[in-house]
């Protein structure tokens, strides 16, 4: 009997650490389950985080615009480059005798042009000339013809004999031959000032078509010449260079790269799960892997693509045939950074970031609005040269325009 109470009092003590432990266990798996369900309520639903996040940035790759041997670089990769700042020069030579042989062209076609506003005064003179020559033989003829009818009664009297009318009438013949003649050439004079007036109506010496076609000839050479030198498009940091000394290049072939990275931002691969919150102007809070936690970024929601990054692969899927996996979608999501912190923190192309959104914020729209006019980039570099080349015409018109004005004088 006492043995059978020890037992049943040995097993009660063996129980109790196990059910000590089970209820440990338990108040545990409750106390996990609630802050689970308050870090959902108070943190997890307000916030949207991916790590599939990189940076990217604006890389304006460096083509030439014509085809040359380089024959000099002036910057190499992580060189640093002003908008307008020489990159690479190529041979110049034959662009340069293309450029004099149209600068001649077009002096010699403003002096042409020139030739003929002033033809048309000296036809102007002939035909005035040509008109008082038949009005002289217009009297000629009627002096001659007057004469004739003088000398006809006098010959039936026998005043004069037949041979002195013949010759008064030989007279009459040759003057209206004269004057047929000279009505001819009147005519000539002035058909050939009709057709020296439609080479010239309704323009100047500065807007003839034949000065414009020599001025745009010389354009096209001037920037030809230009464009032997490549200057940088943007502010930025050169990457990728590819070219060499001596290197014979076409247009349009990559040399280089202009990375303008203080114009960043961070595209954030979210999954198509955690869209639904994910508005335009929420904030974010992002960390880089480069500098750790130490450092953050705030930046805003600037837009969402409209598909996700399968759908604008190469080699899209084609979920319609054979087996099919679902694989949950990412869409990219682009974040603005401050610009102050991007300064003081450098970024640079494909870090990895992690992203934090902040979600409470829904009355943005999920789909940017029609944007307004305005260019996203722009560079006057070029322009530039283009306004040189308009000037270096205007100034061979000048030279070549008698009066400096590129206007004929009256």
């Amino acid at each position: 009997m006492n043995t059978a109470n020890n037992n049943a009092e040995q097993g009660s003590k063996n129980n109790n650490p196990r059910k000590k432990a089970l209820t440990l266990t338990a108040v545990a798996v409750l106390i996990a389950l609630g802050a689970y369900g308050a870090y959902q309520a108070l943190v997890a639903s307000k916030v949207e985080t991916t790590d599939n996040a990189y940076v990217q940035a604006n890389v304006v790759q460096i083509t030439p615009q014509v085809g040359g041997t380089v024959r000099a670089i002036h910057a190499d990769d992580t060189d640093f480059v002003k908008a307008g700042q020489p990159l690479i020069s190529l041979d110049p030579a034959d662009a340069k005798v293309a450029y004099e042989q149209a600068q001649a062209q077009l002096a010699q076609t403003v002096r042409e042009v020139r030739a003929l506003y002033a033809g048309q005064s000296t036809l102007k003179a002939q035909i005035t000339q040509r008109e008082a020559e038949v009005a002289r033989l217009q009297s000629e003829l009627v002096r001659v013809q007057d004469d004739v009818k003088r000398r006809q009664p006098l010959l039936a009297s026998g005043a004069i004999g037949r041979e002195e009318l013949e010759h008064a009438q030989a007279q009459v013949k040759a003057a209206q031959s004269a004057l047929a003649a000279a009505q001819a050439a009147q005519v000539a004079a002035r058909d050939q000032l009709a057709t020296s007036q439609v080479q010239t109506d309704g323009t100047t010496l500065k807007e003839h078509p034949q000065v414009q076609r020599a001025g745009a000839r010389l354009r096209e050479t001037w920037l030809a010449l230009q464009r032997a030198e490549l200057p940088a498009p943007v502010d930025g940091w050169v990457a990728r260079r590819s070219v060499q000394l001596g290197q014979r290049v076409n247009a349009g072939t990559p040399l280089m790269a202009v990375v303008g990275l203080k114009q960043a931002w961070v595209d954030a691969n979210f999954k198509e799960s955690q869209l639904a919150k994910l508005r335009i102007g929420q904030t974010a809070i992002l960390v880089a892997d480069v500098y750790g936690d130490k450092q953050e970024y705030h930046g805003r929601v600037a837009g969402l693509s409209a598909g996700t990054g399968a759908a604008f692969a190469l080699l899209p899927a084609q979920n319609a045939t054979g087996n099919w996996i679902k694989v949950v979608q990412r869409v990219p999501v682009r974040i603005e950074l401050d610009a102050k912190e991007l300064a003081e923190h450098p970024l640079r192309v494909g870090l990895s970031m992690e992203v934090k959104v902040d979600v409470q914020k829904q009355d943005g729209p999920a789909l940017a609005a029609a944007t307004s006019s305005r260019s996203l980039a722009q560079t006057a570099v070029f322009e530039q040269q283009e306004q040189r080349a308009d000037e270096e015409v205007q100034r061979i018109i000048r030279a070549n325009s008698g009066n400096g004005s590129g206007v004929l004088k009256s």
